[in-house]
């Protein structure tokens, strides 16, 4: 969402700088809508029949796979960091 927002962005940017520096004119001229005339008709008719389709759960048995935690002592690298001594200031 936010590419084509940033598309539609740059887009009306690279517009208003053509249209700035005059190598873009938009000369529009006032126009009208058709006219549209209904008069009587009638609506198609539509009949359609359709099958049943049935939902409901009935009991099965399956496999299913488990898993089992246990507990098992391994060895796991450890780190330790000591900070460094202060030395004394040299007089």
């Amino acid at each position: 969402m936010r590419g084509l927002l940033a598309i539609l962005g740059l887009a009306a940017v690279v517009v208003v700088v053509l249209m700035s520096l005059g190598m873009l004119s938009i000369n529009m001229q006032p126009g009208s809508f058709p006219t549209v005339k209904f008069e009587g008709g009638k609506a198609p008719s539509l009949a359609a029949d359709v099958g049943d389709v049935g939902m409901g759960t009935t009991n099965k048995t399956i496999q299913v796979p488990t898993i089992t935690m246990e507990n098992k002592t391994i060895q796991v690298p450890t780190v330790e960091v000591e900070k460094a001594q202060p030395t004394p200031a040299a007089k």
